[in-house]
């Protein structure tokens, strides 16, 4: 597959980045005990959605950044004993690798850590998505390499689950062909239900 970011932009291609800029920084100035505070709010909200029954696996990501940190759900679902996977991207897509807390990780690129590639691959049905910037329909901006639309398209059937803060919320996400909408986000703030 192609990256995204290599084709020729769009109108909307242009708008969002000048968003993800502005979100990015907006994001990045929050003040880390803030970000501390809100997470176990966060964390809180996800594990109450009505989405946990169907079980995994439930991918999610290791923050990066300034990023909402989703490990205390990880956590707490791997208590619940469901089988948890974190993203890596190989061969240009974003494949998930079987992953449990405290269980080893590597540098995947893009100032990423990953499971080892030794760990088996799994498709995920619930995934904890990480947000630049999003609105109430349930459109985010990402980093612009267009990963998880075409996972999200790939594996087809999801529950997918967009956390941030609500500083990152914009009024709304310009839209592209590829773009996929989340089922639920969640902030410090609320849980909106999208889809």
């Amino acid at each position: 597959m192609t990256d995204l970011s290599a084709q020729p932009r769009s109108e909307a291609a242009l708008r969002k980045a000048a968003l993800r800029d502005a979100a990015l920084a907006r994001r990045d100035a929050l003040e880390i005990d803030d970000r501390l505070e809100w997470d176990p709010d966060i964390a809180r909200q996800v594990l109450e959605l009505p989405v946990w029954g169907q079980g995994g696996p439930v991918s999610a990501y290791w923050p990066m950044r300034s990023e909402a940190d989703p490990r205390p759900i990880l956590e707490e679902l791997n208590r619940r004993a469901l089988l948890l996977c974190l993203p890596a991207i190989v061969g240009g897509r974003m494949i998930f690798r079987q992953w449990a807390p405290y269980e080893p990780i590597v540098p995947g690129g893009f100032g990423t850590l990953v499971p080892p590639p030794q760990q088996p691959e799994v498709q995920p049905r619930i995934l904890l998505v990480p947000l630049a910037a999003f609105d109430r329909r349930g459109y985010r901006i990402g980093y612009g390499k267009g990963y998880y639309d075409r996972a999200l398209s790939d594996l087809g059937q999801t529950v997918s689950i967009g956390i941030g803060y609500a500083a990152q919320e914009i009024g709304t996400v310009p839209e592209e062909p590829h773009d996929k909408r989340l089922d639920w986000i969640v902030t410090e703030r609320e849980t909106i239900r999208c889809g």
